[in-house]
């Protein structure tokens, strides 16, 4: 009879380990860049939210001002909207198909725009305003 010891393999070996290492790494790789592409996507889908609403409130406020104080303008919305700018562009526009009174039609571009214009959201519209 023989008596040997018979030799026993238990665990992984180290091509194993690596591989499964690689597995590992590529699936965490993956996971992060989703929640990355999702973290970019909520904060422009809430920008494109928000941008619409501040751009209408913001020309109520400055159509409400006497009509020869509408002029170009530029600011921001405070601790409210930190971040948030906006910018107001007055142009009078000028037709021959409108005849003479086109002294008194406005172009108002309205821009919203966030972290140093990251994303910004365009407002335009025409009034005729009339001087009292």
């Amino acid at each position: 009879m023989r008596y040997g010891f018979r030799l026993q393999k238990t665990g992984f070996t180290l091509l194993e380990i690596m591989v499964a290492i690689s597995i590992i790494a590529i699936v965490f790789l993956s996971i992060f860049k989703m929640h990355a592409q999702t973290v970019s996507m909520t904060a422009s889908s809430r920008f494109y939210t928000v941008a619409p609403i501040l751009a209408e409130n913001r020309l109520a406020e400055f159509l409400s001002q006497p009509s020869d104080e509408l002029s170009n303008d530029s600011g921001d919305f405070g601790n409210g909207y930190a971040g948030y700018e906006w910018k107001i562009a007055v142009e009078d526009i000028e037709s021959e198909d409108l005849g003479t009174d086109t002294g008194h039609l406005k172009r108002i571009d309205v821009i919203i725009s966030v972290n140093n214009e990251e994303n910004a959201y365009r407002l335009r519209t025409y009034r005729f305003i009339l001087d009292l």
